[in-house]
């Protein structure tokens, strides 16, 4: 065998070693604050703080559990949550889709420039639009109602855009010619053919909106007035007082939080993957 084949071989045998310890090491980097977030929901507040710090779980959990379900609505936050997550995710899935495939596959006027539009929305910093936003529900009346998080949010830009471009890289304009050759209502080729066909997406978009809808903070922080309506990371913010901070039970209430985020990503992770790959690889 050669003497620059088995350095070439040698070389690339270390080169891919290496990237398999960087991809471990970002691994253990990404994960080890989850768990440590759940280490520390099974212990208390001096156990936290102790030197070293608590590295496997303990016993306190339901200790934790109890100072927040006493100092904190917990389980009519977390309702709020799933509210909230589920009425901006099932309506986001249907708009979005409709109108991305209304900008893939039909001609009209103004067109492009619409669609121009609807991008020109994702320039401006979510953070300052929280001024404008409060003032538009304060004028309309829906201060302190859970509608006024889920309605402006059902058609977002991102999933329109997301849709598009689906649409455009995996259906032929043919078959939806084709079918309506047969018969089929513009609603019908819409619900019955690109639906099934853009289940990757949906799965995709489904769970993005869903993380982004549980995790929203500061709109919910303006918006909703009382603890009754606030959803869970703004109540579990309560628990952070001057003096007395109860990072046991925020703990806790983080890693219960955070359930329901890693089930769905779980349920769409093969979904997740065939969205964000679609297109990227012609045929």
């Amino acid at each position: 065998m050669p003497e620059s084949f088995k350095k070439t071989s040698l070389g690339g045998l270390l080169i891919r070693i290496g990237g398999y310890i960087l991809l471990a090491l970002g691994g253990v980097a990404t994960l080890a604050p989850f768990y440590f977030m759940f280490v520390f929901a099974t212990h208390q507040r001096s156990e936290i703080f102790g030197f070293p710090p608590p590295t496997w779980f303990g016993e306190h959990f339901w200790t934790n559990y109890q100072i927040l379900v006493q100092k904190i609505p917990f389980w009519r936050a977390y309702w709020n949550n799933l509210y909230l997550a589920l009425m901006t995710t099932i309506p986001s899935l249907f708009f979005c889709s409709l109108a991305g495939y209304a900008f893939a596959m039909y001609e009209f006027r103004w067109r492009e420039r619409l669609f121009g539009v609807v991008m020109a929305t994702l320039l401006v910093p979510a953070i300052l639009n929280l001024i404008p936003f409060y003032l538009l529900i304060y004028q309309v009346g829906w201060i302190n109602q859970p509608k006024a998080l889920w309605v402006p949010a059902m058609a977002g830009a991102v999933g329109i855009f997301m849709m598009r471009q689906y649409i455009l890289s995996s259906i032929p304009k043919e078959l939806i010619d084709a079918a309506r050759i047969d018969g089929c209502s513009e609603f019908q080729i819409y619900w019955r053919i690109v639906l099934p066909l853009i289940r990757p997406a949906l799965g995709t978009l489904g769970l993005i909106t869903f993380i982004g809808s549980w995790n929203r903070f500061a709109d919910v922080n303006v918006i909703m007035r009382t603890q009754e309506t606030k959803t869970l990371p703004v109540v579990l913010r309560t628990l952070q007082g001057a003096t007395d901070v109860e990072w046991g039970a925020i703990m806790a209430g983080t890693a219960l939080l955070v359930l329901p985020l890693l089930l769905a990503f779980a349920l769409a992770a093969r979904q997740l993957m065939e969205g964000l790959t679609a297109g990227a690889v012609k045929s």
